[in-house]
């Protein structure tokens, strides 16, 4: 699925055409009997790059870009409630791997699996398979309503305003992280990245060398602002019922992990955050125009 527009193409063709295929893609990836976990992180992955894409037009639809991102919302959480349990097993592997000259021969093994079982119970109590149909079905509404999306401009004041807001969003979210580092903060900075990173790969064809460079920025940038939030996630699972995890000691080490991980991600995004909204949203608007003109 080719996640950027095409030359040639209206934008409202493109706009349409890119959402089906996203949409179509997450329902081939809930009901292809794929490997369960895979299947619903890509699903995952494509209601969010249809969300982002939504936001990028939001003006044109008006009232229909409500209804629609909160659809596409509930669908997210929904399968959120599966793959946070294996995102958590993910994270902690990738945080042992850090600090492993730290452990010993097993390092947190009662950590690891509670995790594990943790992950079978909350699957066996939501039904997969069952809340996969469900989501399907309700991306399948979506799907069938993308042709009557009210878009009707044409060229780059179809996407101007979306494209803007994304960036100041961005901006401001990264200066309320600053401002006051807390996880939830951090984490509304992190889906602003996100979107503004999905939009620059939507634009993938009018990039130059330092949109290029901007692009591979913004994937390092949510890719540790992600990994931040994974870590909280992590954090609040096993403090949430610590007795499941292992003995005190391995939790008390868990969390002095944790804590030294996050201050190293989050330092590290700042100073990456810095040089990414170093110009001002007016500015990186007219680079873009340029771009979009030329191409």
């Amino acid at each position: 699925m080719a996640y950027h527009f095409h030359h040639g193409e209206s934008v409202p063709e493109g706009v349409r055409r890119i959402a089906a295929e996203q949409l179509e893609g997450a329902i081939q990836e809930l009901t292809s009997g794929k490997q369960r976990d895979e299947a619903i992180h890509e699903a995952r992955k494509s209601v969010k790059k249809t969300r982002a894409l939504l936001r990028l037009v939001r003006y044109e639809l008006g009232e229909v870009f409500a209804g629609e991102n909160v659809r596409l919302r509930d669908a997210g959480h929904a399968l959120s409630e599966f793959r946070d349990a294996a995102a958590a097993i993910e994270t902690f592997d990738q945080l042992r791997e850090k600090f492993r000259g730290e452990f010993g021969a097993s390092p947190l093994a009662g950590v690891r699996r509670g995790l594990l079982l943790e992950k079978k119970r909350a699957e066996r109590a939501g039904n997969v398979k069952q809340a996969a149909a469900k989501i399907s079905a309700r991306l399948s509404g979506i799907a069938r309503r993308v042709n009557r999306w009210p878009l009707d401009r044409h060229g780059f004041e179809a996407i101007a305003p979306g494209l803007e807001r994304t960036f100041r969003d961005g901006r401001k979210a990264m200066k309320a992280a600053r401002r006051r580092p807390r996880p939830e903060n951090f984490h509304e900075w992190r889906k602003r990245v996100k979107d503004h990173w999905y939009h620059v790969r939507l634009l993938e064809h009018v990039w130059d060398e330092m949109m290029k460079g901007l692009e591979a920025s913004l994937k390092q940038l949510e890719d540790w602002l992600g990994t931040d939030h994974n870590l909280e996630v992590l954090r609040a699972k096993v403090n949430a019922n610590p007795a499941r995890y292992g003995p005190k000691a391995d939790i008390d080490t868990l969390m002095h992990l944790i804590d030294r991980y996050q201050k190293e991600l989050r330092g590290c995004s700042l100073e990456m955050g810095d040089r990414i909204y170093l110009e001002r949203p007016s500015q990186f608007l007219q680079r873009m125009e340029r771009l979009w003109e030329a191409w």
